[in-house]
């Protein structure tokens, strides 16, 4: 890439300012760095994580990055936040269930997809984060629902669909069994998610972690409660390993 711009630089297609422009690392706004390289290290770009900012925050860094970038995310935004947002950038859709706020260039094109399993109705934030951040880093997802092991009927009419996934978000509460059982079902990798979901003795999610950080079922991996952000970008890895090569 270096070695590119210096060239159009000498042959008179980029000024110096130009190229000084594209070779910067990240565009310092005072009160962020935005991390301009990020998808060249990575192969992503820098994701925002909306709790803690102001609106106005949120906009500047999604301006910066629109402009650089085929996609965007913002995790863990309100819809107060969202909706000063969308203002100024219509092109963002919000998740209200996700609390995502996301613009793609265009819809994933990859082969394969991604399986989001989700234990219960009150576990879809999670599994949605995990949903929208998967596509919006450009793959396809599969979602099944409402699959929890107090009815493993409804995992079993399912298991066809994960089984032939290239990779698992599992995502589960109260004492989070769901990941071994479907660990002991299916071939591919598990990425399990635990949630704060539960009552008392979940210690708002702290049970289900350690169900699933002792999972006897191969082949799961844990993430940190309530992290479908985390658990998704790691499926992509994984996901974009199992396709590397593909047009």
């Amino acid at each position: 890439m270096i070695d590119r711009i210096l060239e159009e630089v000498q042959n008179g297609m980029l000024t110096a300012a130009e190229a000084k422009e594209k070779l910067s690392t990240y565009e310092n706004l005072g009160f962020v760095k935005i991390d301009h390289h990020r998808k060249n290290r990575q192969g992503f770009p820098e994701i925002v994580y909306g709790e803690g900012k102001s609106a106005e925050q949120i906009l500047t860094i999604v301006q910066s990055l629109r402009a650089r970038n085929d996609s965007v995310l913002v995790t863990r935004i309100s819809l107060e936040k969202a909706v000063i947002v969308q203002k100024n950038c219509p092109e963002f859709e919000y998740n209200e269930i996700a609390r995502t706020l996301a613009w793609t260039e265009e819809k994933p094109k990859t082969n394969g997809y991604i399986a989001i399993v989700c234990a219960g109705t009150s576990d879809l934030s999670v599994a949605e984060e995990a949903a929208v951040t998967a596509e919006t880093l450009g793959v396809n997802v599969r979602r099944i629902y409402d699959v929890g092991v107090a009815g493993l009927h409804r995992l079993l009419d399912n298991i066809e669909e994960i089984q032939n996934a290239d990779v698992s978000v599992c995502v589960a509460g109260m004492e989070g069994a769901l990941p071994s059982v479907l660990g002991g079902l299916i071939t591919n990798p598990i990425i399990a998610v635990p949630t704060s979901v539960g009552y008392g003795a979940n210690f708002n999610g702290l049970s289900a972690l350690l169900s699933m950080l002792n999972s006897c079922a191969s082949g799961v991996s844990v993430v940190n409660i309530d992290n479908g952000f985390g658990a998704a970008y790691n499926a992509v890895l994984i996901h974009r390993l199992a396709h590397k090569g593909e047009k």
